[in-house]
């Protein structure tokens, strides 16, 4: 009974439309109220959940993502995919694909891939002839790349979930190989699209464009080298490599680019205080919400009940991601992981699965989630810079989820895409 007013009261609050944060506020303080606990004992674990200090490293990159937005790093990275992939067919489809790749390694967020890169690229794609719906399935698709790029605050999230006792460094590392698979993937369907709707390539600019637009990337592409390198090599932590990019960012869009006056460092402050306060409030509520879980049972019966399905461990990740698929279309990825990874991981660990490979197909997992409707928040932003209803996107989205779901069935199947990477840096 207790279970069922936990996940029931949690149900019944998100059809309301109660926001996920309070949502599982609400239903973990009810739970306790009805078990006869002390209500004092949510609000604890509400506090442990955020007091944790490797947590810090996610308003740090989730700053120095909104400073390089703001600082101008956007449009030179739009201009440098541009010159580098806009002859292929249906050029500024590419280009947009290929932009959000190297965004992503800067901000590490889908949704601030997804307002950045689209509200450069989705005006000018429109002003082509390029059909909206197509420019924002690019635009949101193609933000799913950021969740799999170092730095992915995600990523951070995903250790803390599972007790601190995986390795950043190693998860960064292999998240780089499926996430430039799911560029590949992207860019062929972005393709055969273009093929058929008749869409344009642009003119190649010549080498010496290409090598002059790299150059005056470079400074801000420099900060993925950076972070990857410092914390690959174990010269500082990934909290302290999110202290190092804020102060590149601001080095870099004040006095390079000179992009960042007083009035975008101030939006940006506030932008990113904003980002964290909610991200911060869900990441507790999901602790307490995920403590009661546990306190109920709820990861062995998981496992019970999955191995009283099937024993298959092809199966078992099969039924785990049309699980998480589900869940992913009305919660965001924050909760979901703090929530899903104690009772999955588990799971996978009994069948042998390494935690570094699940992390990955977690990831790309919720993070396809992001991207479907009712709730999608990356498909949201995108559809809100391109002017179209999420009906409208979604109608003509099939070509580009069925990438997104063969990739990720490839990560799953296939650690050595996920493995071989962070073995070969050891």
């Amino acid at each position: 009974m207790e279970l069922t007013v936990l996940l029931g009261g949690f149900a019944l609050l998100l059809l309301i439309g109660v926001p996920v944060a309070f949502a599982l506020g609400a239903s973990a303080l009810a739970t306790v109220l009805y078990m006869d606990l002390p209500p004092v004992v949510v609000f604890q674990q509400l506090a442990s959940g955020m007091n944790v200090f490797s947590m810090l490293a996610i308003p740090f990159f989730i700053f120095a993502g909104d400073l390089m937005m703001r600082g101008g790093i956007a449009d030179k990275l739009v201009a440098l995919a541009a010159a580098m992939v806009g002859h292929l067919r249906g050029g500024l489809g590419q280009v947009n694909i290929v932009a959000a790749t190297l965004f992503g390694g800067v901000s590490g967020s889908a949704v601030a891939d997804a307002s950045a890169v689209g509200g450069v690229m989705i005006p000018q794609m429109k002003a082509r002839g390029y059909a909206p719906d197509y420019a924002v399935n690019l635009t949101a698709n193609a933000a799913l790349i950021d969740l799999l790029i170092p730095p992915s605050h995600n990523m951070i999230l995903y250790v803390i979930a599972a007790g601190g006792a995986i390795s950043v460094a190693d998860l960064f590392t292999a998240g780089i190989v499926p996430g430039l698979t799911l560029m590949l993937a992207l860019m062929v369907v972005a393709w055969l699209v273009a093929i058929r709707r008749g869409y344009p390539r642009e003119r190649f600019p010549g080498w010496a464009v290409l090598l002059r637009l790299l150059a005056g990337s470079l400074p801000g592409l420099m900060l993925i080298v950076i972070i990857f390198a410092g914390v690959r090599s174990g010269v500082f932590t990934a909290t302290e490599s999110a202290c190092v990019a804020v102060l590149y960012a601001l080095l870099v869009t004040a006095l390079v680019y000179r992009g960042l006056g007083w009035a975008g460092f101030t939006e940006a402050v506030g932008g990113a205080a904003r980002t964290t306060g909610m991200v911060m409030l869900i990441i507790g509520t999901a602790t307490s919400f995920g403590w009661l879980m546990a306190l109920l049972q709820v990861p062995a019966q998981t496992v019970a009940l999955m191995r009283g399905i099937t024993e298959d461990p092809l199966l078992t990740l099969l039924l785990i991601n049309v699980v998480l698929l589900l869940l992913g279309t009305f919660m965001d990825m924050a909760p979901l992981i703090m929530i899903g990874t104690p009772i999955f991981l588990p799971v996978v660990k009994a069948m042998g699965m390494d935690p570094v490979h699940f992390g990955v197909v977690l990831i790309l997992n919720l993070g396809i989630g992001t991207i479907t409707p009712p709730v999608g928040p990356v498909l949201f932003v995108a559809c809100a810079v391109g002017k179209v209803s999420m009906w409208e996107a979604t109608r003509t989205s099939a070509p580009f989820y069925a990438a997104c779901l063969a990739v990720l069935l490839l990560v799953t199947y296939v650690p050595a895409l996920s493995l071989w990477l962070p073995s070969l840096f050891r």
